[in-house]
C-alpha cells in the first residue's frame, strides 16, 4: 500500500514513505502494537504524494491524543523541546537537568579559561569520576542540522580546554567534551566525530543508543512545552521563570495561580503532569 508515496522531510528533501520509521517512533513513545497498527492504517489511507513529515506527525499525534494521551505527550517530545526556544538557554538548562538526573552536579553558562583563550561553556557537569563540558546546540527548525563546521569548532574548543586543570569538586583535567543537539548531525559531522575521537556527539536520534531521545525518556524529564493543557503564552511565562520541566511545576505548584488559571484548570494541568 502506498509504495510510490514520497514524503517531504523537514529539510525539504524527499524520500519514500517508510512505514517502519513511523511504527518505530510510535512504539518508542510507548504505543502498543494494536494502537500503532490502527494509527498506521489510518495515516496510510490519507497519504498523498509530497505530504510533509510535520503533517504525518500531527495526524499521528491527534490520533494518539484521542486514544492514549500520556503516550501522545511522549510522542511530542521532539517538538516540545524545539518549542523551548527561540533562545538556546532553556535547552541548556534542560541538558543540565539530564546530567543532574545521572548523578552529576551541573551548571550552565560558565566562562572557562582554556590554554589560549576563554570559552563560554554551555553546561559543565561533574561527579567524583568525571568532568564533562558540553556545547548545547539548539535549533528552532527541525530541518536544521549541526554540520561539520560546528563539529570542527567545538572540537577545537575542547582541545584548548583539555590543556588546563580545573577546580570542579577537586583539581582535575577535562575528561569528556560533548556536543549535544536537539535535531540531527550532518553525515560529514558524524564522519569527522567518528574519525577524530575526543568528541562525544549526541543528537535526537544519534547514536542509535544513548541519543537525546533515549536520555530524556530514561530521565523522565518532560519539558513544560509538551503540556496541552497550557497555552503558548502560559508556557512562555513558565520558561521565563526558569521553570523548564514539568516536575518543576509539581515542586512549585504555587506558580500556576500566578498565570491566572482557575482551580479547575490548575487541577487539569497537574493531572496531565501526573499522567507523564
Amino acid at each position: 500500500m502506498n509504495t510510490d508515496i514520497f514524503i517531504t522531510k523537514a529539510d525539504g528533501t524527499r524520500e519514500k514513505f517508510d512505514v517502519a520509521k513511523l511504527e518505530n517512533s510510535l512504539k518508542k513513545a510507548g504505543a502498543g502494537a494494536k494502537v500503532a497498527e490502527d494509527i498506521i492504517s489510518n495515516i496510510q489511507n490519507e497519504l498523498t504524494d509530497g505530504i510533509t513529515t510535520l503533517e504525518i506527525y500531527r495526524k499521528a499525534f491527534d490520533l494518539l491524543h484521542k486514544e492514549e494521551k500520556p503516550i501522545a505527550l511522549k510522542y511530542s517530545l521532539k517538538r516540545a523541546i524545539m518549542e523551548l526556544g527561540p533562545s538556546g538557554f532553556p535547552f541548556e538548562k534542560f541538558i543540565a537537568e539530564i546530567f543532574k538526573y545521572k548523578g552529576y552536579t551541573a551548571e550552565t553558562g560558565k566562562i572557562v579559561k582554556g590554554f589560549c583563550v576563554e570559552h563560554e561553556v554551555d553546561v559543565v557537569a561533574w561527579n567524583d569520576q568525571k568532568l564533562i563540558m558540553c556545547e548545547a546546540k539548539f535549533h528552532n527548525d527541525p530541518g536544521m542540522k549541526s554540520d561539520l563546521k560546528i563539529a570542527l569548532y567545538v572540537k577545537a574548543r575542547f582541545d584548548d580546554l583539555r590543556q588546563m586543570t580545573f577546580k570542579y569538586g577537586k583539581e582535575r583535567k577535562l575528561d569528556e567534551g560533548w556536543l549535544i543537539t536537539n535535531t540531527k548531525f550532518s553525515s560529514t559531522a558524524i564522519e569527522y566525530g567518528s574519525c577524530q575521537g575526543g568528541l562525544i556527539m549526541v543528537g535526537w536520534n544519534y547514536p542509535p543508543r544513548g541519543n537525546l531521545h533515549d536520555l530524556v525518556l530514561e530521565a523522565k524529564l518532560h519539558p513544560v512545552t509538551c503540556l496541552t493543557s497550557l497555552s503558548g503564552r502560559e508556557k512562555k511565562f513558565l520558561i521565563q521563570q526558569n521553570m523548564v520541566l514539568c516536575k518543576s511545576i509539581t515542586e512549585n505548584p504555587g506558580i500556576l495561580p500566578m498565570l491566572g488559571l482557575s482551580p479547575v484548570k490548575i487541577k487539569k494541568v497537574l493531572l496531565e503532569i501526573e499522567m507523564l
